[in-house]
C-alpha cells in the first residue's frame, strides 16, 4: 500500500516580507542545527569539555620553564660586639632557573630536571673580613624523581574524568540533535497538515460555490423556494469563513516553525513537502537489541557509574595511610672564576621517604565510603531502569505503528466511500432530490475523511521516525544509525 500526497510549494501570507527560503524537511533540520539556541548551548558545552581535555593532555607533556631573577640587592647595618662599631654589609645577586617537568601517567610520578645558575656579590666593612669584596658563580644541576605510594593514581583519574566528561557532552549534543530532529519533523508535518486543511477548505468553498450557482439558477427558474437560496448563501459564507480560519491557522503554524528552526519571523517560507505512506516491516527484537547495544542514554548511565566508582576510590582515600618517595642526583659547583666553574663539581645525591599515618578520624572515612557506595548503587539502579524504559518504549512504538497502519487503511476506505457518497448525492441534489443542507453534510464528511487520512499518514511517519530514534536503526533503509561523531570518538579511544 503506497499513498502519495504532495503539498507542492506554498507561500506564507504577508506584506513587505524580507528574505526567502525554500524548505524541505532535510533543509529545515540543517537550519535548526545551525540556529537553534538549545543546540548552540549544547555545542558550547561540548567545546568546553573538549578544551578542558586538551588542556589536561597538554599538561601530561613535558613542561619547560625559565625563572629569571635579574637583580636582587640587600644592604644591612650591623653592630660588631668585639669592636663596638657599626659596619655595613651589602649583597647582590642575579640568576635564573631552567626546569623541565614531566608527569608520568602510569605511576602518577613526576620527573624534574633543574639547572640553577647565579652570580653572587658581597661587600663588608667588617674589620675581621679577610677580603671585603667577594664574587661567586654558582651552578646547580640535578634530576629529581618523586613518586606517591600507597594511594591511587590521581593524574590518571583526572584524565579519565575529563575524557568521560567530554564523551558525556558529546552524547548530550547528539541526543539534543535527535530530539531536535523529532521536533522539527513534527512541526514540519504540522505545517503540512495545516496546508492540507487549507486546500480542503478551499475545495469545500469551491463545491459550495457550485452548489450556490445551481440553487440560484433553480430559484430563478421557479424550481426551488427562495429559502433554499438563503441556506445556500449561509453555507457559502460559512465555507468562506473556514478558508479564512485555515489561512490564519497556517500562518500561525508557520511562525511557530520558523521560531523552532531559528529563522526570522520576517522570512518568507516556501515549503516543498512530499509524504509517502509506505508500510515498513519492523522487527521488534532487532529494534530492542540494537537499542540496548547502541543507545547513548545507556552509555550516559555507564559514565555515571564510572564516575561513581571514581568517587568511591576518592572516598576510600580519606585519611588514608600514604606516602611518597623522592630521589635526586645532581652536581653543584661554585667558583669565583666562571671559566673554572665546573673544575671541581660536587655530587649531591639524595633520597627521602615521607609517610602520612592517620590516627583517628572520628568515622569520617567510613561515612564517606558509605555515601559513595550508596551513590554507586543509585547509578546502577538508574542503568537498569533506563534499560527497562528503552524496551518498554520500543514495544509501545511498534504497537502504535501497527495500529496506525490499520488506521491508514481504514481512512483510505473512508475517503473512497465519502467521495462516492458525495458524487451520488451531488447528482441527487442537481436533480432536486436533496436539499443543500443535506449536501453540505456529505461535503463535510468528505473533508473530514480527507483530513483524517492526512493526519493518519503524518502520525505514521512521525512514529516511524520515533522508532528510528528509539532504536538507532532505520527500518526504511535497513541500516543502523550510529552518529558519525560518536563513531569517530570510539575509534580515537581504541
Amino acid at each position: 500500500m503506497r499513498i502519495y500526497l504532495m503539498a507542492g510549494v506554498m507561500i506564507l501570507f504577508g506584506a513587505a516580507l524580507q528574505g526567502q527560503a525554500l524548505l524541505t524537511i532535510d533543509r529545515s533540520m540543517e537550519i535548526a542545527v545551525e540556529h537553534s539556541p538549545d543546540m548552540l548551548q549544547t555545542e558550547l558545552s561540548l567545546e568546553r569539555s573538549q578544551e578542558r581535555l586538551n588542556a589536561q593532555r597538554a599538561r601530561l607533556k613535558s613542561q619547560f620553564s625559565i625563572t629569571l631573577d635579574p637583580f636582587e640587592y640587600e644592604k644591612t647595618n650591623r653592630f660588631d660586639d668585639q669592636t663596638n662599631e657599626w659596619y655595613i654589609n651589602e649583597t647582590a645577586s642575579s640568576g635564573g632557573t631552567f626546569a623541565i617537568n614531566q608527569r608520568i601517567l602510569p605511576t602518577d610520578g613526576e620527573l624534574t630536571l633543574v639547572n640553577r645558575f647565579s652570580y653572587d656579590y658581597g661587600y663588608t666593612e667588617s674589620a675581621y673580613a679577610m677580603d671585603p669584596i667577594s664574587t661567586t658563580f654558582n651552578n646547580r644541576l640535578y634530576l629529581e624523581f618523586s613518586q606517591p605510594i600507597f594511594t591511587y593514581n590521581r593524574t590518571r583519574m583526572e584524565t579519565e574524568r575529563l575524557e568521560l566528561d567530554y564523551e558525556a557532552s558529546l552524547i548530550r549534543y547528539l541526543l539534543m540533535r535527535l530530539t531536535l530532529e523529532r521536533n522539527v519533523s513534527q512541526e514540519f508535518y504540522a505545517v503540512y497538515s495545516s496546508q492540507m486543511s487549507l486546500e480542503i477548505a478551499r475545495e469545500d468553498f469551491k463545491n459550495n460555490q457550485e452548489s450556490y450557482e445551481i440553487i440560484r439558477n433553480k430559484v430563478d427558474g421557479g424550481m426551488l423556494a427562495l429559502e433554499e437560496l438563503y441556506q445556500a448563501e449561509v453555507n457559502l459564507a460559512t465555507s468562506n469563513s473556514g478558508v479564512f480560519n485555515a489561512e490564519l491557522s497556517l500562518a500561525n503554524r508557520m511562525d511557530q516553525f520558523k521560531v523552532l528552526i531559528g529563522l526570522s519571523l520576517d522570512t518568507t517560507i516556501l515549503i516543498a513537502a512530499e509524504i509517502i505512506a509506505d508500510t515498513i516491516p519492523v522487527n521488534q527484537e532487532l529494534a530492542i537489541t540494537h537499542a540496548l547495544d547502541n543507545r547513548m542514554e545507556l552509555r550516559e548511565r555507564e559514565i555515571d557509574m564510572q564516575n561513581a566508582n571514581f568517587n568511591l576510590i576518592v572516598a576510600q582515600s580519606t585519611n588514608e595511610f600514604s606516602g611518597s618517595v623522592r630521589a635526586s642526583f645532581g652536581v653543584q659547583a661554585n667558583n669565583e672564576d666562571l671559566s673554572e666553574l665546573f673544575g671541581t663539581p660536587t655530587n649531591t645525591p639524595a633520597i627521602g621517604l615521607t609517610l602520612n599515618i592517620p590516627l583517628f578520624d572520628w568515622g569520617e572515612r567510613k561515612s564517606e565510603i558509605k555515601a559513595a557506595e550508596a551513590s554507586l548503587k543509585s547509578t546502577e539502579i538508574s542503568y537498569e531502569v533506563e534499560q527497562t524504559n528503552i524496551v518498554m518504549n520500543i514495544r509501545a512504538v511498534v504497537r502504535s505503528l501497527k495500529n496506525l497502519e490499520n488506521q491508514i487503511q481504514i481512512q483510505e476506505k473512508t475517503v473512497e466511500n465519502a467521495e462516492l457518497a458525495y458524487d451520488i448525492n451531488l447528482e441527487r441534489y442537481r436533480n432536486g432530490d436533496l436539499t443543500s443542507l443535506d449536501l453540505g453534510m456529505y461535503q463535510n464528511q468528505l473533508s473530514e475523511s480527507k483530513m483524517s487520512l492526512t493526519n493518519a499518514i503524518i502520525d505514521y511517519k512521525i512514529e516511524l521516525l520515533n522508532l528510528k530514534i528509539q532504536s538507532l536503526y532505520d527500518f526504511e533503509k535497513q541500516i543502523p544509525i550510529i552518529p558519525e561523531e560518536l563513531s569517530s570518538h570510539e575509534e580515537k579511544k581504541r
